[in-house]
């Protein structure tokens, strides 16, 4: 029985599997985008969104929590130096998946797993709208 299970295998070793999402996760810190499969890109998802909810914290101990699925140094100074301040004021959702075409050779579902861009949304925008000067067209109702 799977009870508490959550995780899918890959039909992976656990140590695999581990090492697998510690790499996919640095190249998502450092890239802040990834290509891969749909089924990977759900588990990368959930364990990002993890890590950035605890890298918000800024402790001691938050970083050594967050070191266990990081590697290296890069990627670890620009998760707390760069990526989790740009979340500050969000309670969820730090990426997204975007879902791709199926890949050629096994049809497999494949999608692009990036960090939401709050930066972009959270800046105003210097654009005005354009105003119309002509008035409306009034139209009859049948006769």
């Amino acid at each position: 029985m799977r009870h508490r299970n959550k995780t899918k295998k890959f039909n992976l070793t656990s140590a695999h599997q581990k090492s697998m999402f510690r790499n996919m996760l640095t190249s998502l810190i450092l890239k802040e985008k990834v290509y891969t499969t749909q089924q990977k890109g759900i588990e990368l998802k959930r364990i990002a969104d993890r890590v950035i909810h605890s890298a918000k914290k800024d402790t001691v101990h938050a970083r050594r929590q967050v070191e266990k699925y990081i590697v290296g140094e890069k990627a670890h100074t620009k998760l707390f130096k760069d990526i989790a301040p740009r979340f500050k004021n969000r309670t969820g959702g730090y990426t997204r998946k975007l879902l791709a075409y199926a890949r050629l050779g096994d049809a497999a579902q494949m999608c692009y797993v990036m960090l939401t861009d709050e930066a972009a949304a959270a800046a105003p925008t210097t654009a005005t709208p354009a105003k119309t000067t002509a008035a409306p067209a009034k139209t009859a109702k049948g006769s």
